[in-house]
Order: C-alpha cells, then sequence, then structure tokens
C-alpha cells in the first residue's frame, strides 16, 4: 500500500495531533483530525520550541510565522530563590540551521496552535467529536463518536492526551499518578514590568520545594511565567482551573523581589497539579497507535511535552510515507520512538529534583558545579535531545539516543 492510497483518522486536534496531520499531508496520507471540542482553542500560557521540534516547524512551512509569533531568547540562566544569583548562564541564540535560522524559541500555546489548525484544510478538521468505541476489523479500524459519527480508516492515532480514550481501549483503564507538584501559570502585560528590565531571556529560579520560570511570548508582548510547587496531595486534573494569585504569591514568600513582582502583577492565572505515567513496554497495536502524552506524557521540567509529539507526528509521516504493511509502518515508529521518549520522560523526571533541592549540602554541590560550568548542568547537557532530526531518523532507523 502506497501512501497515497492510506487514509489516516488522528483523535486528537491539539499541538500533536495537528502536526502529525500536517506531517501526514505533506506526505500525500489522506488524514483526518477528530477532535472532542467544539472549538479548537488552548487556554495555555507557554511552550519551549526546542531546536528538535523547530526543525520540524520549519519543513512544514512555518518559519516566517514562528519568527512573528515567537521570541527567540538570548539566554536561559538559571538563578537562587533568594538572592538572584545568576548559578548558571547558556546562551542558546547560537542555536541556528544552516542557513542562520534560529532554532529555540518562547511562543504562546495558544499561538502555535492557531498557526497549525489555520494550515491544515477546514474539510480535513472535525470539531465536536468524542470517540466512544474503536475496534479493527483486518484491513480497517472503525471509530464511533458521541454525535453519532461512524468512521472508518486504514490507521488511527490517539493523540489525545494523558487522559486518552484510545489508550484506555487499547489498555485498559489506568489512573496517571500525581507526582507531589502542581503548577500555577499567568501571562502578564510587558508593559507592567518595564520597571524590572526583562532582558530577553528565559529565566529559572531554583529553591526549596519549588521552583520558578519566566520568559516573554508573543512577540515580546507578554511575559509567561510558571510556578511549580511540591504538594502532598491534588485530586483535580483540570488545566483550566482557577488559581488565587494571592496563594502563589504566598507560596513565594521570602523570594527575590523580581519573582513576586512578576507574580504580584498577574489578574488571573490557572493551576493544575502534574501528573505522571511510567513509559509503555508498546504503544503500537496493529493499526492503531499512540502519540504525544497519550503514550509518553512529559513534565515540565525539560521543555520537551509539545516537541516529543510533533517529533512523533513527523517520525509516523515517515515510515508511513515508505508504503508496505501500516501494522509493520507501526511497530517500526514504535521502535523509533519509544526508547528515545521513555530517556526524556526520565531525564525530565530528574530536573524535577535537582530544581527543588533543599537548602543545605546537596543544594551547595549543585550551585557549585553549576557555577564551575560542569557539562551535566549546561544546556550542552541537552544536545541529545535538541540535536536530533526525527524526519531523517525515520528514513535511517537512528534512535536518536545520547552516547553512554
Amino acid at each position: 500500500m502506497s501512501a497515497r492510497t492510506i487514509s489516516v483518522a488522528v483523535v486528537g486536534g491539539g499541538i500533536g495531533g495537528l502536526a502529525a496531520a500536517l506531517s501526514l499531508l505533506r506526505h500525500d496520507v489522506d488524514v483526518q483530525v477528530y477532535e472532542q471540542a467544539a472549538a479548537l482553542r488552548d487556554v495555555g500560557a507557554g511552550i519551549v520550541l526546542t531546536p528538535n521540534a523547530t526543525r520540524m516547524l520549519h519543513a512544514l512551512g512555518f518559519r516566517a510565522q514562528i519568527e512573528r509569533l515567537g521570541v527567540a531568547p538570548d539566554a536561559w540562566r538559571q538563578r537562587r530563590w533568594q538572592d538572584g544569583r545568576t548559578l548558571m548562564l547558556g546562551p542558546i541564540s547560537r542555536m541556528t540551521g544552516p542557513d542562520g535560522a534560529k532554532l529555540f524559541y518562547t511562543s504562546h500555546r495558544a499561538d502555535i496552535l492557531a498557526m497549525l489548525r489555520d494550515a491544515l484544510p477546514a474539510e480535513r478538521l472535525h470539531l465536536g467529536h468524542r470517540l466512544t468505541a474503536l475496534s479493527q476489523n483486518g484491513d480497517s479500524v472503525e471509530l464511533h463518536f458521541a454525535n453519532g459519527a461512524r468512521v472508518d480508516a486504514d490507521a488511527a492515532i490517539g493523540a489525545d492526551g494523558i487522559h486518552s480514550t484510545v489508550r484506555e481501549i487499547l489498555l485498559g483503564a489506568e489512573r496517571p499518578q500525581f507526582t507531589g507538584c502542581i503548577a500555577y501559570r499567568g501571562l502578564v502585560p510587558v508593559e507592567r514590568l518595564a520597571h524590572l528590565q526583562l532582558p530577553n531571556e528565559a529565566q529559572i529560579w531554583l529553591g526549596p520545594g519549588r521552583h520558578f520560570v519566566h520568559y516573554p511570548v508573543s512577540d515580546g508582548r507578554l511575559i509567561n511565567f510558571v510556578c511549580l510547587i511540591d504538594r502532598d496531595a491534588w485530586t483535580k486534573e483540570s488545566w483550566t482551573e482557577p488559581g488565587n494569585p494571592a496563594d502563589a504569591l504566598a507560596a513565594y514568600a521570602g523570594w527575590h523581589a523580581q519573582v513576586r513582582d512578576i507574580i504580584g502583577a498577574v489578574q488571573e492565572t490557572f493551576v493544575w497539579g502534574l501528573f505522571d505515567r511510567a513509559p509503555l513496554p508498546r504503544w503500537s497495536f496493529g493499526r492503531v497507535t499512540l502519540l504525544g502524552d497519550a503514550c509518553h506524557p512529559m513534565l515540565p521540567f525539560l521543555a520537551q511535552g509539545a516537541a516529543q509529539a510533533i517529533e512523533d507526528g513527523a517520525t509516523l509521516a515517515g515510515v508511513l510515507s515508505r508504503g508496505g504493511d501500516i501494522a509493520e509502518a507501526l511497530k517500526r515508529y514504535e521502535a523509533l520512538r519509544l526508547p528515545r521518549t521513555a530517556r526524556v520522560q526520565a531525564t525530565a523526571r530528574g530536573n524535577k529534583t535537582r530544581n527543588h533541592l533543599p537548602d543545605g549540602p546537596e543544594q551547595r554541590a549543585r550551585d557549585a558545579a553549576m557555577a564551575a560550568g560542569e557539562a551535566q548542568w549546561s544546556i550542552g547537557a541537552s544536545r541529545w535531545v535538541y540535536d536530533h532530526d526525527a524526519a531523517a531518523a525515520a528514513g535511517s532507523g537512528a534512535l536518536g539516543l545520547p552516547p553512554d
């Protein structure tokens, strides 16, 4: 079967699902996207596009839009919570492609989602389609939706997030585990923070039991921030739960004035608990597979959630474009992606521990190592993540793992 004769149903219209659909279309695959929401919008705040994701988006023709919508920071600065001392400064402005294109951006999630949505032909996006059942029937997949629609496709991709219905149908019910960390997020118009004279940087402030991240988005008009705080329990799983800015500010009592000024300038925050799943031993079953948070949810401590989903889509398109048996192609996709995403998941989890060390001997040793520029703490330690080319790997079979 050639790529031109393959029909693929993508369940989920988030960044991962849309990017996958566009990658598949680029390879002449007949793809349709089914999203349960009645309107496609992302109420999230910031997103970091690292080079491994940006290269894939450039290949889809989005270079000019990313440059217009996002911000290319000069550096990634890590600072101490109380006195603001710089622990490590990682220049990222030099992360460019062969043609000089910048590859590291901070953006608003809604801007990137809208960019992808507008690029997908309208007739290929089906809103108000909540999946209720899925079955494989020899040479096709049958999907049923709550609105009564029934769809047949040669293959189906579950890109429907950490609470994936496709995953539950394939693997049974399983609740994700609370990580012991909650997050507040907010956006502040840059003019409210003019007195801080913030440099064009992404900054992360490390402190006992919590850290704080801020960076510019939306062409520099807004400052996005995220408060990540250790907490014993959390029951709500919504990304859109309103948060009290006063609670976020209270959690950073005693922190540097810049942190408190940024939090204090926000008018609306959202709060959510961070949930996680262990890496799967497999995620492709016959003609059905998973993508993004549906199979490898990423904690936000390596800025790889969207990036790895975008890589997934590029790899899927690459293996399916080669034709042949669909189930075997999906196995190749899984073999290419599973080891890499499991390593990224583990690295992100480890970063939470590092970022939240209580003041004491371990923290002082960490800070000294960072000040000395030791490789394990530098942005260069992430080169194995950033240098990976998912599209090329789909053709070569390279797994994109770090060197031993």
